[in-house]
Parts: structure tokens; C-alpha cells; sequence
């Protein structure tokens, strides 16, 4: 029989769990490397929305079909990840009520299901909601587990072969003839370096997929944009909690567990590993998030974090909000002649497993390998899997 081809995924987090998973499903033998622990970077940081594309539908429409179609596929392949708890949009004032229109139109245009709700029926779901709201739109969000959910790509993954290898930095690129053959790794828990060669090299490190780039002398469109968030206790919301207006910072409330998350900020930054959240961003969360939810004032502030998103690179620098949640997956021999690398960027939490696929199809595509995806109809396995 033919010897499996070799991939090595760099990137612990949750686009490098789906990846891994989707690579073993096929028949490939997969290595995983992460710097520091699983999900340590930018996954393990977010604020747990499960997107139903509303937010996105009139500015990024395709990042809004595709985070619907991944909403309804996570669902099924993934229980137990999720509090299917639904949104609401609220409108609070004139410029609110403006958007109103054309927001309906777009989630209609996307297949976003967004259903007027009367304003008795909103507060009483939602007693903790601002008592002047002017409207309320349904829409199908939900609130994953961070954690649990890319642990079960990883559980999946291992059951099936993946080796994965935490605390295990790539410090760079192994090249020969104009095609990359593997990486130089550096085991942090023995401090001991080695060469580990592979048939492909697929980067999957999010907003530190330009610092990767450099090794190899490639330019990757990654912006890395941070975020901060804010959780409170007690928790206030059922429902996640969205101001009915174009994207902006800190207009969404998040329950989460016994906390609520107010998020988030977002600017542009040369370095993810390198910033800082002020006091003057953790006051505007709290200010904005009471808007909504005005208990939100009172509260007490459990934890302050934050968290750098892989935005994809944009000449304009001054409008962050208006940059593409899309992804994109980079054949590096077409892109930069060099042969044996890919890439994937941008995209959300929401859609790691469309990334993992786009990813895997190119990497199948490359290999000559024959092998379909089957990610979004294959249950995975329980996140505690990981740990028996």
C-alpha cells in the first residue's frame, strides 16, 4: 500500500483542531505542533459566540452565509458544546431604528432567520433588558464552549491518529530547492531542538501567521487585531444580547456559565503577543454593555482578558470594524513560488470548520490525494474523550 502522506499543522488553536481532524478523517498522517498549550493563543480567549451571521449581514454578507451554514453544522456534529439560547438585536434609539430595514433585508438575503418580536414578549424572556427598547429581532445565536468544542475536534482527531504535540514551538521553516520539507521545532519542555520533516507544511496560526511568514521570507496578510473583554457577575442574560446597529465596540452581551461577558474593543496591532487593554476600554464595555443591559452598571467586574483576531490585512487601517470576517486559504507555491506550504487566515471561531475544509481540499487538491470531506456530517467525539 501507498505510504500516507505527512502533514504538519502548526497552530494549536481551533482552526488547527478542525484541520487536524479533517486531515486524519481522509486517510493523512497529521503532526500538530503549538507553542504553548492547546488552544492558548486566540481561541482559548474568546467570548464564545456561536454567530448566526446577523451581525455581519449587511456589511460582510458572505462572512454572514457562512457563519449561518457552520451555526446549523456545529450543532449537530457537536452537542453538548452549546447553550442554544438564541439572540436578541435591540434597537434603543432613532439611529437603531434606521438600521431596522435594511438589517431585516440582509438577514433575509444571507438565510439568516430574524423575527420581529414584541417588545412585552422580549422583556419578559429578558427582564434585565433596557424597558425602553423600541425593538427587538430574533435571531438563532447561541453561546459555545470555547474550550469544549475545539477539545472534541482534538479528542476526534487523536482517535483517528493525529499526533499532537503542545509545547512545541516552530522556530522555523525547513527548505530545500525552493519547496518547504518540514519545520524546525523546539520541544519547550526539554529544551531540546530537532527536524521534523513532512510532505506539506500548513500554517494555521491565526494572527501570528505573519511572524511565522518571516521565516520562510513570505509575506502573509494576517492583521492581528485585538480585542478586550469584560466579564461580570452575576450573570444577567439568557439570551446573547446584540445592539441592533452597524458592528461596533462593545455591543454584545454574553452569558456565559454564571458570568456575563461584555465585548469587545477591537484595534490594530503589530504584534499579538504585545499590547495592552486600558482602563478606558474595560469603562466603555461596561458604559455600552448598560446600555443594553443596565444592571450591567452595577455589577461586579470577575476578570478583564483579551484576545488578538486574525483579521485579514486591509490598505484602509483606520475603520478596523469594516475589515472581512472571511477566511482564506493560500497556496504559498502560487501565491510566493514556494512549494509545500499553505496558509489559512482570517475567519471566526463560528467557522473553523469551513477553514479546516477549505484548508484540507487544498492540501488533498496539492498531494493528488482522493478523499472527500466528511467533517460536516461526522459526530464528534465528547471533549472529556481528549482526557481518557
Amino acid at each position: 500500500m501507498k505510504k500516507a502522506a505527512h502533514i504538519l499543522i502548526i497552530g494549536g488553536g481551533g482552526t488547527g483542531a478542525a484541520l487536524a481532524h479533517d486531515l486524519a478523517l481522509r486517510g493523512l498522517r497529521v503532526t500538530l505542533c503549538e507553542k504553548g498549550e492547546l488552544l492558548s493563543g486566540t481561541t482559548g480567549r474568546h467570548h464564545g459566540l456561536l454567530h448566526s451571521g446577523a451581525r455581519y449581514a449587511v456589511n460582510d454578507p458572505v462572512a454572514a452565509r457562512e457563519c449561518i451554514a457552520e451555526n446549523r453544522i456545529l450543532r449537530q456534529i457537536a452537542p453538548g458544546c452549546f447553550e442554544e439560547n438564541d439572540g436578541l438585536f435591540v434597537a434603543l434609539d432613532d439611529a437603531d431604528m434606521a438600521f431596522h430595514e435594511r438589517f431585516m433585508e440582509a438577514c433575509r438575503d444571507s438565510g439568516i432567520p430574524a423575527a420581529d418580536t414584541p417588545l412585552r414578549l422580549a422583556l419578559q424572556w429578558e427582564p434585565e433588558l433596557n424597558p425602553g427598547l423600541l425593538a427587538a429581532v430574533r435571531v438563532p445565536d447561541a453561546v459555545m464552549d470555547a474550550w469544549r468544542l475545539p477539545m472534541s475536534f482534538f479528542a476526534t482527531a487523536r482517535r483517528n491518529g493525529a499526533d499532537l504535540l503542545p509545547y512545541h514551538e516552530a522556530v522555523g521553516l525547513l527548505q530545500s530547492g525552493g519547496r518547504v520539507t518540514g519545520a524546525r521545532l523546539l520541544d519547550l519542555r526539554r529544551r531540546r531542538p530537532f527536524s521534523l520533516e513532512a510532505d506539506m507544511v500548513v500554517l494555521a496560526t491565526g494572527a501570528w501567521s505573519a511572524q511565522m511568514g518571516k521565516t520562510a521570507a513570505i509575506e502573509i496578510p494576517v492583521q492581528p487585531a485585538p480585542g478586550a473583554m469584560v466579564a461580570v457577575t452575576p450573570r444577567l442574560v439568557n439570551m446573547v444580547i446584540n445592539r441592533l446597529r452597524p458592528p461596533g465596540e462593545g455591543d454584545i452581551v454574553v452569558p456565559q456559565r454564571r458570568l456575563t461577558i461584555l465585548g469587545t474593543s477591537l484595534w490594530l496591532a503589530d504584534d499579538p503577543d504585545r499590547f495592552q487593554i486600558s482602563n478606558e476600554q474595560i469603562r466603555r464595555m461596561v458604559a455600552t454593555g448598560a446600555e443594553m443591559v443596565p444592571a450591567v452598571a452595577t455589577a461586579a467586574v470577575k476578570s478583564v482578558w483579551g484576545a488578538a483576531r486574525p483579521l485579514l490585512s486591509a490598505k484602509d487601517r483606520s475603520a478596523p470594524q469594516d475589515i472581512s470576517r472571511r477566511f482564506l486559504c493560500i497556496d504559498h507555491f502560487d501565491r510566493d513560488a514556494v512549494e509545500g506550504l499553505v496558509s489559512i487566515i482570517g475567519g471566526k471561531a463560528t467557522t473553523l470548520r469551513a477553514m479546516a475544509e477549505a484548508g484540507a481540499d487544498l492540501v488533498c487538491k496539492k498531494l493528488g490525494h482522493a478523499a472527500i470531506c466528511r467533517t460536516a456530517v461526522t459526530p464528534l467525539l465528547p471533549h472529556r474523550e481528549f482526557y481518557r
